[in-house]
């Protein structure tokens, strides 16, 4: 008989509103290590301001009651009542998840460039503080008036109160205080040079700005106010990192879409410092509308391709490649140092903490403004030139020599590759790639969509076997499982085994399945395959799942820009790419959407450009996460275990509360 804690029934289906899905759930929202995240968010709006051009200070100061306060002297958050909602402006902007002043891209929009639409920002920040203050000064028609509020833990606690601004004159701008409460948080202190940094390249990417951390516990204050911009920053940098290393050459430039620019909109572009050193460390910062992405992405992904495109074209200009020898973008691209910030009118981050750029058309846009722009530099500057060809070609040299040492050990022994694999050309482990594609079909437009230099693609025919109860011993009895494990050269071990991985012959094993619950069903028994019986490939990060998209939208040309082919991972992206489409102007109906049934309704061309191409796809790379390794065996024990029904149910009952309805 089920005791009460263990009904599911309608009333178990509980939906979060408001901030609550963030204190759930804070590691969705943010960092958790630290509040330096949270405080970012209020960073990034002044620092907002000042892109817009309508504020020249940023102050942050420590308080010696341990919050943290963000001054700007921009244009100050709106004030009045919301036409829709009925709710103060600025209550809304720090109480409701999605909403904020940037969502509006066109004439009407707040901010023309800013840093993302997920609308998730200073309401997080709102939630996991304990108390949050705000002081807005905004000049008015019947004179300037200066407004407060405050929240505890989100909830606001003293309702905006206004008066005349007598004593501040004229002045306009926002201040945020926050107090971050130490429960959501691994440790309650920011680390101060993280926060250094930050200011310092926000000052940096916004040149005559000033930006100053002050700290009340101390005394002490630091400003930062840079003319220069990204040059001196990145000298900067290298000064510190890099000692003694010899630059051949740096490279600096900026460019941005004019209202004539075809296929960008207006203001879009990037501005760039990049130099190549001999040896010691690299200095590699991003940018996107000044938030900072630690982990790269597309803008990074069109540096590089810019890049390789102007030193190959001035290599092949100059006939300096030396027989036998073929140039990579790696090669190009291993001792490179950049600072890099990109102008994206609607940038599209991966995760809500935006550390990943993931904006497709971020490649064509900073690789289209680079290569020329190197092109030209190189061939005025040709001195230079050469020692850049001379140090990228001894890079080539040195790749092509590790991968013949790799191929000798590999050659004795080595088993019958299966038939079904098309194999790449490259020997070099670590750039090698292979999709384990779901179906011959699709199967056939992998193969042809592939960059056969270093990608191979072994399609798998209906769904592998569960093989989480399979003993290691007859796997190979099952053909789809010898396959793979012949195709990527290690045989099936424990995860503490002594194990030779020398005869591994690709760097990432990618599972490439439908985009609907039976491809699932596939990454679910190919994950339960790597995780049971290649342990150790999970933990050195060479297992990834490919995402392809489920919808393609159809835009029709607008203006200077073309006709557009979008595509969207799910149905959330869907619903963002129309409601850009209707901002932009498009009229509904004007576009069309068709929805892939499966891989094999992709084209070569679709396949590559959404999910093979290492610039513009999206790969899931596979960790345990949060998880240890014993709790991770007993979860797919439970899940993946033939006598488990049982035990499956039970859990299926006890955490069906737990979803989360998003409504």
């Amino acid at each position: 008989m089920a005791t009460k804690q263990s009904e599911y029934n309608e009333s178990s289906i509980r939906v979060l509103k408001g901030l609550e899905p963030v204190k759930q759930r804070p590691g969705m929202y943010t960092r958790t290590e630290n509040p330096l995240h949270i405080v970012q968010e209020v960073i990034d709006n002044a620092s907002d301001e000042a892109l817009g051009g309508f504020s020249k200070t940023i102050l942050v100061t420590l308080n010696a009651d341990g919050s943290i306060s963000v001054e700007d002297d921009g244009r100050g958050i709106p004030v009045g009542l919301h036409p829709e909602e009925n709710v103060p402006t600025v209550e809304i902007v720090f109480t409701r998840l999605h909403a904020g002043g940037k969502f509006d891209k066109g004439s009407g929009g707040a901010y023309a460039f800013s840093g993302g639409l997920h609308g998730v920002g200073v309401s997080v920040t709102n939630a996991l503080s304990s108390r949050l203050e705000i002081t807005v000064w905004r000049k008015e028609d019947n004179g300037n008036g200066v407004h407060q509020l405050a929240f505890a833990d989100g909830e606001v606690i003293e309702p905006l109160s206004s008066r005349p601004a007598f004593r501040e004159g004229k002045k306009s701008g926002t201040k945020v205080t926050v107090w971050p409460n130490p429960k959501y948080f691994d440790s309650p202190n920011i680390a101060l040079g993280d926060l250094q940094r930050l200011l310092r390249s926000k000052a940096v990417l916004l040149p005559g700005v000033r930006v100053t951390l002050a700290n009340a516990k101390t005394g002490d204050s630091q400003t930062w106010q840079y003319d220069q911009g990204l040059r001196g920053y990145l000298l900067e940098s290298l000064a510190q990192t890099a000692s003694g290393a010899t630059l051949i050459p740096l490279f600096e430039g900026a460019q941005h879409a004019t209202a004539d620019t075809e296929g960008f909109a207006e203001g879009e572009g990037a501005s760039w410092a990049v130099a190549w050193t001999e040896d010691g460390n690299v200095v590699r910062e991003s940018y996107v509308n000044l938030i900072p992405t630690p982990a790269g992405g597309t803008h990074e992904s069109g540096l590089r391709e810019g890049l390789y495109g102007a030193v190959k074209s001035f290599v092949d200009m100059h006939s300096l490649l030396p027989k036998g020898v073929k140039l990579l973008p790696e090669d190009v691209f291993t001792r490179v140092s950049f600072v890099l910030s990109a102008k994206v009118l609607d940038p599209q981050f991966q995760g809500q903490i935006k550390e990943k750029l993931n904006s497709r058309d971020a490649v064509k846009l900073v690789a289209s403004f680079t290569k020329p722009a190197l092109e030209l530099w190189l061939n005025d500057h040709v001195e230079y030139g050469r020692k850049l060809a001379e140090l990228v070609i001894k890079q080539a040299q040195s790749r092509l020599r590790s991968a013949q040492k790799v191929e000798k050990r590999k050659s004795s022994g080595v088993a019958v590759l299966p038939g079904k694999l098309t194999d790449c050309e490259s020997s070099d482990t670590a750039r090698n790639e292979i999709f384990l594609v779901e179906g011959d079909s699709a199967g056939g437009s992998a193969k042809m969509g592939r960059d056969k230099e270093f990608q191979a693609i072994l399609p798998l025919r209906g769904k592998v076997l569960n093989s989480w109860e399979t003993e290691r011993d007859r796997l190979f009895a099952n053909n789809e499982i010898h396959d793979i494990a012949v195709a990527i050269g290690v045989d099936p071990h424990g995860r503490n085994d002594a194990i030779d991985l020398s005869g591994l012959r690709y760097g990432k094993i990618c599972i490439l399945s439908d985009a609907d619950v039976d491809g699932s069903h596939i990454q679910v028994l190919l994950l339960t395959l790597f995780f049971r019986h290649f342990p150790q490939l999970v933990d050195r990060g060479h297992i990834c799942v490919a995402r392809p998209p489920l919808f393609r939208i159809d835009a029709p040309a607008r203006g200077k820009r073309p006709a557009q082919k979008i595509y969207a991972l799910d149905s959330g992206e869907l619903t963002a790419i129309e409601d850009k489409l209707r901002k932009e102007g498009i009229k509904d109906g004007a576009w069309s959407i068709a929805r892939f049934k499966g891989l094999g309704e992709m084209n070569a061309e679709q396949l590559w450009e959404t999910t093979m191409n290492p610039d513009t796809r999206r790969l899931l790379p596979i960790t345990l996460g949060a998880f240890d390794v014993p709790d991770s065996e007993a979860r797919f024990h439970m899940l993946m275990g033939k006598g488990e029904a049982a035990s499956r149910r039970a859990w299926i009952e006890e955490h069906g509360n737990e979803a989360d309805a998003d409504i």
